[in-house]
């Protein structure tokens, strides 16, 4: 049987909260730091000092400098003893607090010469300067970047506890471009990506497909439509529940939402410009609140030029940054090479008329 769209279209903001209705956090794990890049940080552990001393950053002579005052090539200052010698990331021998350049220290037999001043920290880091003892590594709430893996890796841990929530995505055939795109967003964002192709397009074999046992978050890719060989929808109103089938959004009018049990389902368009709308704009919410994600940063410029949207739909526009002001690329309907490039994206509600030239906006940054 063909899939009919209702008379009137759900309202975005009525589809985002029913599956937001209930949606608990899910447990922290612990992963490698290989793994947890891109990740939600689900706790802060304190880290231990580092350096935990003072170590050498050039290779030269440690010396000290308050011992070194007036010495020059002019005036060599005539040491009791040879200085030692470090090379960079040794530890500072006691009492010396800087390092001097080869040719700054004149050896003639047992005797050595110094032919410079120094400055106290000179080619020294400091004990605890590059990370200050009980410093959070991370940021609860926060995605684990590579600045945070740096500084957990020198610190010595070898584990981060994240939230990384479980997506199953099942591709209908002939969807399979939409469901690698899908797949590749949804990876750096922290998810653990399976994917699985229904045997066939009917309703049976999607709904055979269509397994929320082992997920957090199920998207299906193609069969959300209107045409003879769509049937994405009809297997999820048999296998759970349908909550709504056709979203005042453009682009994704014709995705559906519901759930298997308490996993929330969205059935995403097979056209990748309609797939990666009604992700940015309902997928994404999810995978916020499965992570315990803080709210994702806006960037706020002006408008190049205006942007004229209808009432009663939502529509996403693509935007890139260009001069310091956003420049509009695509609303609604989007060409492939606009998404390619794309630098962010706004959403604009259905009940703004668009915004005029000039005016700041507040746009979700395509890559973070």
């Amino acid at each position: 049987m063909t899939q009919r769209l209702p008379p009137s279209l759900t309202p975005l903001d009525t589809a985002l909260a029913t599956l937001l209705n209930g949606l608990d956090p899910v447990a922290p794990v612990e992963l490698p730091l290989t793994d947890a890049a891109g990740c939600v940080a689900a706790g802060t552990p304190l880290l231990a000092a580092y350096p935990p001393r003072d170590i050498a950053t050039a290779d030269g002579w440690a010396l000290c400098a308050n011992d070194l005052v007036g010495a020059s090539s002019y005036s060599p200052l005539l040491l009791p003893m040879a200085p030692a010698w470090v090379d960079a990331g040794d530890a500072m021998p006691a009492g010396c607090d800087c390092v001097l350049d080869a040719d700054a220290v004149e050896m003639s037999g047992p005797l050595a010469q110094v032919l410079a001043e120094g400055v106290p920290g000179q080619g020294v880091r400091r004990a605890g300067s590059d990370i200050a003892n009980s410093a959070p590594a991370g940021a609860e709430g926060d995605p684990i970047g590579a600045a945070d893996l740096l500084v957990a890796r020198v610190a010595g841990l070898t584990k981060f506890s994240v939230r990384r929530p479980r997506l199953r995505i099942v591709n209908v055939p002939d969807a399979m471009a939409t469901a690698y795109l899908i797949a590749e967003v949804a990876r750096p964002v922290g998810l653990d990506v399976t994917m699985h192709t229904a045997g066939g397009r009917d309703a049976a074999s999607i709904a055979e497909a269509l397994d929320a046992s082992s997920c957090d978050l199920l998207l299906t890719i193609g069969g959300s439509g209107v045409g003879r060989k769509d049937a994405a929808v009809t297997a999820l109103a048999r296998r759970g529940d349908l909550i709504a089938h056709g979203l005042a959004l453009q682009p994704g009018r014709t995705a559906a939402v519901g759930r298997l049990g308490k996993v929330p389902v969205v059935a995403l368009p097979g056209s990748p410009d309609h797939a990666l709308a009604v992700w940015l704009a309902l997928a994404l919410p999810l995978v916020d609140r499965l992570s315990a994600r803080r709210p994702r940063r806006r960037m706020t410029l002006p408008l190049a030029r205006k942007i004229a949207s209808g009432v009663g739909i939502a529509e996403i526009a693509l935007l890139a940054e260009e001069h310091h002001a956003w420049v509009p690329l695509a609303v609604g309907e989007w060409p492939l090479q606009a998404i390619a490039r794309a630098d962010a994206w706004l959403l604009i509600p259905a009940s703004d008329e668009g915004f005029a030239a000039s005016a700041p906006v507040d746009a979700y940054l395509m890559r973070e």
